[in-house]
């Protein structure tokens, strides 16, 4: 037998002992499961709340927060209402802006921007919800936005009482978009954030 031939046996023998080593060590009776998706770890409080009011020289409001958000900056001048909300361990801020509008035009212009804000993360989400808001009680009215997928921002919203006062909000988390890491807190967020609507309140 000449060199070659022994050469060609010996790559043989040893990719037949690879095969056979990989073969035992595979367990045909165990199907491969897939690693669920992953979710950004969080510790975040049971959910409660307080009683605060908003003061500006625009308009002023009252509402339930969570007790980890604390009120930041007021930024407000006479005709642009202003306030930053910190979400605590939540990692993130609500903005609020405020206006003060004088005829149903102006309304439908400030109902339109709302919308178009919301419309210019359509590229990023995956989809995006809204749900309509009316407490007639209360005269507020609106539309709250819930942006699915890496989007700058995952909520956004609107209320106005549809004579004189309107104001926008909308959430930010301080860190890159990664929706199914930060899904916990996304949803952590949606509880607060429909008590903080459903007690809103316009101060005269």
């Amino acid at each position: 037998m000449d060199k070659s031939s022994k050469k060609v046996k010996g790559i043989g023998f040893f990719l037949f002992a690879m095969i056979t080593v990989m073969t035992s060590c595979m367990d045909d009776s165990k199907p491969i499961v897939p690693k669920p998706s992953s979710y950004l770890r969080t510790d975040l409080p049971e959910h409660k709340y307080f009683k605060t009011k908003v003061v500006n020289p625009v308009l002023s409001y009252a509402l339930e927060l969570p007790t980890i958000f604390t009120i930041a900056k007021n930024l407000s001048d006479s005709i642009y209402g202003f306030q930053e909300i910190d979400l605590g361990a939540a990692n993130g801020s609500l903005l609020i802006y405020a206006k003060h509008f004088n005829s149903r035009d102006s309304l439908r212009s400030l109902i339109n921007s709302a919308n178009d804000l919301v419309d210019e993360h359509k590229v990023k989400a995956d989809q995006i919800d809204f749900i309509q808001i009316k407490n007639s009680q209360e005269r507020v009215f609106g539309t709250f936005f819930a942006l699915k997928g890496n989007v700058a921002t995952n909520y956004q919203f609107y209320l106005t009482d549809s004579t004189s006062r309107f104001i926008r909000g909308e959430l930010l988390l301080n860190c890159r978009p990664n929706y199914d890491s930060l899904r916990p807190t996304i949803e952590y967020l949606r509880v607060d954030l429909d008590q903080m609507i459903k007690t809103f309140q316009w101060i005269k």
